[in-house]
């Protein structure tokens, strides 16, 4: 008797030591992936036509993890299996720390320098485009709350990396995730040709005070990428490129208190159904949840706004940053399948399209009068 529980013993050191050992490869082999992935995202992404078309890295990352994902997955099974555990930590620890380690291309400094109206346009576009874009999205169009949401945030903040922050607040699915950045990816595009347009039409109609800087805080203010804002504004001159990046870099730093305020409001105001069988029916609010992403957000923002931080540890931790952040972008296409994209149907392009024609239209009408409201008190 001893002896045959001496073997089982023996037998279960031994699973427990191959379950580990398949963990780690499953982990290691996973960080492999994404990391290759965001390698040639990156080379692609340095190259000429993307960076003149306002096209990120972390948009081509996510483009070339959905090949992996829908094509060497099916091909090779058990690619999956070996690669889960590395490509969801990918998809969820490095992306969170990505976003504390973004504070460090911003300061307070730029939220001085486009002046309190500034700050009230940026604030005005972000509240009004989330907000009408979850009403119009679960009420007008029958959308999850979860999608509504995601595209709200990418629309009404800084486009990919908003979406990718807003995901572990809204506890979203990847193929949420990803629907969400090829909506705001495709507006965002059509911005780069529509702008310089708008800017000809309002050197006649007048509409937006004249002159490039007033126009860069409305491209700062309502287009949805960094690079797509850096590409829209660059070709209608110097002054609008500079002013219009300062605007979308206020808005961006608005993204920690955003996450704040968006997980209290779940927290406290929108009672969820417990999943389990047990809990059928019943109303559950959880305790308040603070991502602790976005307070570290802010203090690398104030930290960095000190400038305590070496100019050459500097640049290295944001070489880190882009590299985590293309990680997790990658992460997400390699999680996301083509047939969960096709089951989204239209409903999410309606949306972001209403946000798109939202900010365009109605961010004109803010930028057109906040600096007049300021000036009159």
């Amino acid at each position: 008797m001893s002896h045959q529980i001496a073997i089982f013993d023996s037998s279960r050191r031994l699973l427990a030591k191959q379950k580990v050992f398949f963990t780690s490869l499953q982990h290691w082999s996973g960080l492999l992936l994404c990391g290759l992935t965001a390698f040639f995202a990156t080379i692609l992404g340095d190259s000429a036509w993307p960076q003149s078309h306002g096209i990120s890295t972390l948009t081509i990352a996510i483009v070339l993890g959905m090949a992996v994902g829908n094509a060497a997955y099916p091909r090779f099974p058990g690619l999956a299996a070996v690669c889960g555990t590395g490509v969801a930590f990918s998809k969820q620890t490095l992306l969170r720390i990505g976003v504390v380690l973004y504070g460090l291309r911003l300061t307070l400094l730029d939220v001085g320098t486009v002046g309190v109206s500034g700050v009230l346009i940026d604030a005005a576009i972000l509240t009004s485009t989330f907000a009408l874009s979850t009403f119009v999205g679960t009420r007008w169009l029958g959308m999850d709350q979860k999608d509504a949401m995601l595209i709200g945030a990418g629309s009404s903040i800084c486009g990919a990396a908003a979406i990718m922050a807003a995901e572990p607040v809204v506890h979203a699915r990847a193929e949420q995730v990803t629907v969400a950045v090829a909506t705001v990816v495709l507006f965002g595009t059509v911005s780069i040709f529509l702008y310089p347009a708008l800017f000809q039409l309002n050197a006649t109609w007048q509409l937006l005070p004249s002159g490039e800087n007033a126009f860069g805080v409305y491209i700062g203010s309502t287009v949805h990428e960094v690079a797509q804002v850096v590409a829209t504004a660059r070709s209608i001159g110097p002054h609008a490129a500079d002013t219009a990046v300062i605007a979308k870099m206020v808005r961006v730093i608005m993204l920690a208190p955003f996450l704040m305020g968006l997980s209290i409001w779940l927290t406290r105001c929108v009672p969820t159904i417990r999943e389990h069988p047990a809990g059928a029916g019943k109303r559950n609010r959880s305790a308040l949840a603070i991502p602790w992403f976005a307070v570290g957000f802010i203090v690398v923002v104030l930290v960095n706004s000190l400038r305590v931080v070496p100019t050459r540890l500097h640049d290295v931790f944001l070489e880190i940053d882009s590299l985590l952040l293309t990680m997790a972008m990658a992460a997400l296409g390699i999680s996301t399948h083509f047939r969960a994209l096709r089951q989204a149907g239209v409903r999410p392009l309606l949306l972001a399209l209403f946000s798109f024609a939202w900010l365009v239209i109605a961010g004109a009408a803010i930028n057109r009068w906040v600096p007049k409201l300021i000036g009159g008190i």
